[in-house]
């Protein structure tokens, strides 16, 4: 694989790229060392890129798999940062609807590891199911019952908070 290739199937990538490591790493700067260090050793080994028969999977799966390994090697703690544009809201309904992001990001990090990126790569990524399951290395009905897990544990993680507020109302 020659330079121009490279460019077109590999750095094309460089944003899904990013926003994959990014939901694992929760970090920008950690993101983007991931993306660096992936591109390096994607184009030490371009060579053989050519015979790989799902570029973008492959790209994600090491992707992946490089953030996780960072995560077992790093042990750190990581910032949680969003940027969501609430357009056509008043301000208290944005103010709302962010807490609830916030709210919801901070119960997804509670989750089970493939839970929390499955949920991720379908919810935030737009990932379809085949492409997780490529890129988790698990099939596709497996990515079905965890995304359907994670869902559920979501639920009920904000329906027990929104009873818990409700009744510290009442006894005020």
């Amino acid at each position: 694989m020659d330079a121009p290739q490279f460019n077109k199937q590999i750095i094309s990538l460089r944003d899904q790229l990013f926003r994959l490591a990014k939901s694992i790493l929760q970090n920008n700067d950690a993101a983007q060392d991931a993306v660096q260090d992936l591109n390096l050793k994607l184009w030490e080994k371009r060579s053989q890129l050519d015979e790989v028969e799902n570029l973008p999977g492959f790209a994600m799966r090491s992707m992946r798999n490089l953030c996780l390994d960072a995560i077992r090697q790093n042990k750190e703690e990581t910032e949680i940062s969003t940027e969501i544009m609430y357009e056509g809201l008043n301000p208290h309904q944005a103010v709302e609807s962010a807490d609830m992001a916030t709210r919801i990001i901070i119960l997804i990090d509670r989750l089970p590891e493939l839970q929390r990126t499955v949920i991720k790569m379908r919810d935030v990524e737009g990932l379809e199911i085949s492409e997780i399951a490529y890129i988790t290395n698990i099939n596709a009905n497996a990515v079905t019952v965890n995304l359907s897990r994670a869902r559920q544990k979501i639920r009920e993680l904000i329906l027990n908070e929104h009873k818990r507020v409700e009744e510290k109302v009442w006894r005020t």
